[in-house]
Order: C-alpha cells, then sequence, then structure tokens
C-alpha cells in the first residue's frame, strides 16, 4: 500500500532525526573523543581492582636506585652488572633478563658483560627497534630481546606486545625470551603462531579502542599490585644483603627504578595514586607484569587474563541501544516516563559495563553504546516533544478555551487515540446536551447599547460556564443569548456519569440566578431569566470544516431534541431558570441512584409535563421539569 504525501513527509522527518544521531555518533566516533573517554574509565575501574601482589610471582627485582646512582654513579659501570649477574646466576635464578642498553660499554672493563652474556644463557640482552638500538655487542640471537612497550595515544601503557609473528629468530620480545629461558622450550611462541586462541588477541576495535594498530599478538596487560614485586637494589646485591634462597628459582630482572633517570610510565592503576612516588611505574616493573602475564599464558594460551569484546559485538550492542532507546522513548507515555527509563537504561548500561571488568575483567566498550542510548533516545524525546507541541495547538486550535484544565489534561493524555491528522475523528459517542436561551432577550435588548448588552449577557455567562467545565462539560458553542454544553465529547464519564454531572450543573444555575438578579438590580441593569433544555443520546461527533476553519461538531438528533426542549412552550416560564429534561436523561439518573445511592438525586423536585411532540421528531417525547431540590430532610417531590 502505497504512502501518503504526510506519510512520506512524516518517515522523512524520522529518518532525518536519526540519521543526524547517527551522524553525530560516528563523528564522536572517529574523533577519538569516546575512544579517550573508554580509556579514562577502563584506568579508573582498573585502579579500583583488587590486584593481586607481585610476591607470589617467581620474578625479582633488582632496581638500580637513586642511593645506587649516588654510591656507583651514572651510568652503572659494566663490571658492577657483571659481578651482580655472577652472583645471580650462582645463587640459583632461572633467567636474567637486563633492562639496560649496553650496545656501547661502560668502564675500563666493559668487554665483561660481552663474555658473560657469550657464558652465561640464562642472560638475555636488551635492544630497540624503533631507536635502533643494538643488544650487547656478540649477544647470541636467542638471548636478546627487544624492549619496545606498546603506549598509547595518552601516554599510557595498558596493553603488551608478546610476539610478531613471521619475523626473523632476532624478534622475540624481552619476556618472551625470559619465558623460553626459564622453561627451556618455545612452545608458547609456536602455539601463537600456529593460531591457537587467535581470537583472544586484541583487534583494532577491541573492547574501547577504536581503529587500534593492534599488529602482532596484543593484550591488555594485567597488573600486580604497583610496587608488590620481590624488590632488591643493586647494592643489596653487590655486598651480599639478598638471601639465596629468596631469588633462588625466579627470574632477575635488572634495571632503574630512580625517578632522576626517567625510565618511567603512566600505567592504569597508576593514574589515580595521590602518592607521588607511585604515580609512574618503572619500565623494568613494566616487564615483571608483561613476564608475569606470560607465564600465566603459557597455561591457557587460548585465554587472556583481561577480555575484551570483538569489533562485531560491539556494533551489534551500540546497534541495540540505538534501538532500544528510540523505541523506549517512541512508544513509552508519557515523555517524562520515557526520559526516566532512557536515564535508567543509561546508568543500568553503565554500571554493567563497569562490573563486567571490575569482577569478570571483561572491557566491553562503554561511551559509544551510552551515547546512543543518549543520542538516538534524546531524538525520540525531541520528536515527541515537537509532535506534542503540534498536538497541543491542534487541541486548542479545535477545542479552544470550552474544557475545563481537568478535561483538558484528560484529553492531552489520550491525544494519540484521538487526535488523527491533526482533527479529532468522527465517533458515534453516548452524550447529555443542555441547550440554553434568554428569557425576553429581544425586549432587553431594545432597552440597552451593544456594550450594556453584551457586558449583560456576559455576567450570566460568567455563572453558566464554570458550572459547565468545573464538572467536565464543553461549551461547544455560543448561541447568540444562549449556549450548547455537551457532557461525553470527546471523553466522558460514562452515560449515567455525563447525565448526573449535566443534572448538577443544571442545579447549580438555577441556585446561582437569585444571586445574579440580585448583582444586577444593584447595578441597575435588568433581571434575566434563561431555559434549559437537556437531554441523552448518541450523537456524532468530531472535526468538521477545512484546514482554513475547524470546528468540533455535534450532531444528531439528540442536539435537536434539547434545543427543542429548551424552546418548548415558552409561555410556561414561572420562575427564573427552567429546566426541562428528557425521560432519557431521568432514566440515566435512576441508574445512578441504583449504583452509586447518591441521597441528594433522591430529593430532586420534579413536575411531570407528560409525553409531548417537539418539532422535527416524529416520535413523542416525555418530558419532566426540574424545579429545584428539596432540603436535606425532605423526599423527592413530583408535582
Amino acid at each position: 500500500m502505497p504512502f501518503s504525501k504526510k506519510q512520506a513527509k512524516a518517515a522523512a522527518t524520522l529518518m532525518a532525526g536519526y540519521g543526524i544521531a547517527a551522524l553525530i555518533l560516528w563523528g564522536l566516533e572517529k574523533s577519538r573523543i569516546l575512544q579517550s573517554i573508554n580509556l579514562l574509565v577502563y584506568d579508573y575501574i582498573t585502579h579500583l581492582s583488587p590486584a593481586p601482589s607481585g610476591q607470589t610471582k617467581p620474578i625479582a627485582i633488582i632496581g638500580i636506585s637513586e642511593s645506587d646512582i649516588k654510591t656507583y654513579g651514572w651510568p652503572i659501570d659494566d663490571s658492577l652488572l657483571c659481578a651482580g649477574i655472577d652472583r645471580l646466576s650462582k645463587d640459583g635464578v632461572k633467567a636474567i633478563g637486563l633492562d639496560l642498553y649496553r650496545d656501547k660499554g661502560i668502564g675500563a672493563q666493559q668487554n665483561c658483560l660481552r663474555e658473560t652474556i657469550k657464558n652465561n644463557p640464562k642472560f638475555v640482552s636488551i635492544f630497540n627497534v624503533a631507536d635502533a638500538i643494538d643488544p650487547i655487542p656478540g649477544a647470541p640471537i636467542a638471548q636478546q630481546g627487544y624492549n619496545d612497550l606498546v603506549i598509547d595515544e595518552d601516554g599510557v601503557v595498558r596493553r603488551d606486545l608478546v610476539h610478531v609473528g613471521g619475523q626473523d629468530e632476532r624478534f622475540v620480545t624481552l619476556p618472551m625470551r625470559l619465558l623460553e629461558i626459564t622453561t627451556g622450550q618455545k612452545q608458547l611462541r609456536k602455539q601463537l603462531e600456529a593460531g591457537v586462541g587467535k581470537d583472544s588477541w586484541l583487534s583494532s576495535d577491541s573492547g574501547g579502542y577504536y581503529g587500534l594498530d593492534a599488529a602482532g599478538f596484543q593484550q591488555m596487560l594485567p597488573f600486580a599490585k604497583p610496587g608488590s614485586y620481590r624488590f632488591w637494589t643493586l647494592k643489596q646485591l653487590l655486598s651480599g644483603e639478598i638471601p639465596a634462597q629468596s631469588v633462588r628459582g625466579t627470574v632477575a630482572l635488572i634495571g632503574s627504578t630512580a625517578p632522576s633517570l626517567r625510565d618511567l610510565f603512566q600505567v592504569p592503576h597508576t593514574r589515580f595514586q595521590k602518592s607521588a612516588s607511585l604515580a609512574l611505574m618503572p619500565g623494568v616493573e613494566i616487564h615483571a607484569n608483561r613476564l608475569a602475564a606470560l607465564m600465566e599464558r603459557q597455561a591457557k594460551p587460548q585465554e587472556s587474563k583481561i577480555r575484551t569484546s570483538h569489533v562485531e559485538f560491539t556494533n551489534a550492542l551500540i546497534l541495540f541501544a540505538a534501538l532500544i532507546s528510540a523505541l523506549v522513548t517512541e512508544r513509552i507515555s508519557p515523555i517524562r516516563r520515557g526520559l526516566l527509563l532512557l536515564m535508567l537504561l543509561i546508568g543500568s548500561w553503565l554500571v554493567a559495563g563497569s562490573l563486567a571488568l571490575l569482577l569478570l575483567h571483561v572491557w566491553l566498550e562503554l561511551s559509544e553504546t551510552a551515547v546512543a542510548l543518549l543520542l538516538f533516545g534524546g531524538t525520540g524525546l525531541l520528536r515527541r516533544g515537537a509532535l506534542a507541541q503540534v498536538q497541543r495547538q491542534q487541541v486548542e486550535r479545535l477545542l479552544g478555551q470550552t474544557t475545563s484544565p481537568a478535561v483538558a489534561e484528560q484529553l492531552w493524555s489520550q491525544r494519540e487515540t484521538l487526535l488523527s491528522d491533526g482533527r479529532f475523528e468522527g465517533r458515534q459517542l453516548p452524550v447529555t446536551v443542555i441547550f440554553s436561551d434568554t428569557r425576553n432577550f429581544t425586549t432587553v435588548s431594545e432597552g440597552l447599547s451593544p456594550a450594556a448588552l453584551l457586558n449583560w449577557l456576559n455576567r450570566c455567562m460568567a455563572y453558566c460556564v464554570p458550572a459547565i467545565t468545573n464538572r467536565g462539560g464543553m461549551v461547544n458553542k455560543f448561541t447568540g443569548d444562549g449556549f450548547m454544553a455537551v457532557y461525553g465529547a470527546p471523553i466522558g464519564l460514562g452515560a449515567a456519569g455525563d447525565a448526573r454531572a449535566a443534572l448538577q450543573t443544571a442545579l447549580e444555575i438555577q441556585q446561582g440566578m437569585e444571586q445574579l438578579n440580585t448583582d444586577l438590580e444593584a447595578t441597575g441593569d435588568p433581571p434575566i431569566a434563561i431555559r434549559l433544555g437537556i437531554h441523552s443520546g448518541p450523537v456524532l461527533a468530531g472535526s468538521m470544516g477545512c484546514s482554513e476553519r475547524l470546528e468540533y461538531a455535534v450532531i444528531g438528533d439528540t442536539v435537536n431534541c434539547a434545543s427543542r426542549l429548551e424552546s418548548l412552550e415558552k409561555e410556561r416560564h414561572d420562575n427564573l431558570c427552567r429546566i426541562l429534561i428528557s425521560e432519557e436523561t431521568r432514566n440515566l439518573l435512576d441508574q445512578e441512584v441504583a449504583a452509586t445511592d447518591e441521597e441528594w438525586i433522591r430529593r430532586l423536585i420534579w413536575m411531570d409535563w407528560g409525553s409531548m411532540k417537539v418539532k422535527g421528531r416524529e416520535e413523542p417525547l416525555r418530558i419532566w421539569e426540574l424545579r429545584g431540590i428539596a432540603p436535606a430532610t425532605a423526599e423527592a417531590t413530583q408535582l
């Protein structure tokens, strides 16, 4: 079935709104703003996570401290390093990594390091690929490890380049080389290159990364508690203060820890540390964490300690978030409830994603998903708000000020079912109609100026209109010197409830006429008397007219009957407010008595006019005149 022009326009507007939201989301992703937020959240949650102690790992750090520099000077003489390496080897360490560049010797005995590395298969020398710094001259290929750390755009070390496949045998990382010397085999490296656990390594859009350079085998680096590895200074090593049993069976890493040497890096655990001494992590400690992660990985090569979501899952999650937020804000009424649910969705997602990382060590993309919820949900709310404004204008244009605030609120809450293309759809409704007219209007008008006459009529309407609207009725139109009021359209209280409200309105007007005339007499104005005709039945109700002029029309035999009752036998009018009511309306009142047992209905004073034919209707109407209401102690009166 083809779309109408109006439907096509609405669909285009809808698509344009969500298209703009998608474009903003794409722009934020490409700007790296969302990645920065993801990384900040990752760091904070990692900082909160209870990190294990490095004491449990078979790793020892020999740090070159500020005290060592003061004692031995800088750079450290090769002979001192040789002495320390020899002592560690004698104490039974399994492997030794020197995290110091020694492509050029230092001191008079600089050849000792070259001899040591040739003769000590436990000893590994670092080199740097990016800065083209070579290892110790003469170092066997199996005892070389490259030192390059993977640093994110914001200068933080979060991930580890474990290995790069398809390279020369020389290109093996320092931790991997130490692991292979410790175990005496290359099992893990072979498994990696054979594709074991291939889905557990980082890709370009893993976790909260966007467009990451994920070459080689990279993983998120799990950190032990900063400063918790077994640690001794170079001076303690050289002076024999380290018990042999404390380092036996471990892998020893020798490197600088002195702040003045600036071999310090930001890591997630240190970014939120208040202590200045823990604000950065020495490179040698980062290597210790890399080695510890490899030791765990060797046992389960297919698993990462910190898992990350893959791009397919992330994209599906973002799409789902966009769809669910749009659905919530488009479908849930009222708008404020949709807004609350949207905020609940965003909050729940942020909490769930944070707990996944904190407790399960699973890093999900947080920021773009949350922004997708906000953007698409916000678009839905804005669209609903704009539509609501249009609908409010439509309701005001169609009904104006003819309803009470309470009825207007009901209309507003039901607007989506009542309105169609800016109009009230035609519906058959059971209603009660009141018609009024002013007695002797022509005579009074001859004695007053137009302004005074209009003021005189308005003083009467000031009594009548509030009595109507306060009971849920609608002043459908003013008929010169009278009005037509409807109960039950566009919404009502049910046929019996609408009839009761109409009767209560009529009684209030009737009782108010005496005070009104007293006020008129005080200002020298003529007295006023009115007639009311009330009838209940079905009508056709809806918007009538064209785009230039629309009004809410109520048409049918029920309206005609109420009008005829008001004008019936005008000479039979002996009070200030004559109220003629049809049998149909009175029967509905009797139903109210049976249903609610309302005592005031029993005290109504009725005068039976009998069955009478009215103009324009073949079937006669049984008519009653409501003369008033008896005191509370009296019973209903039928005259």
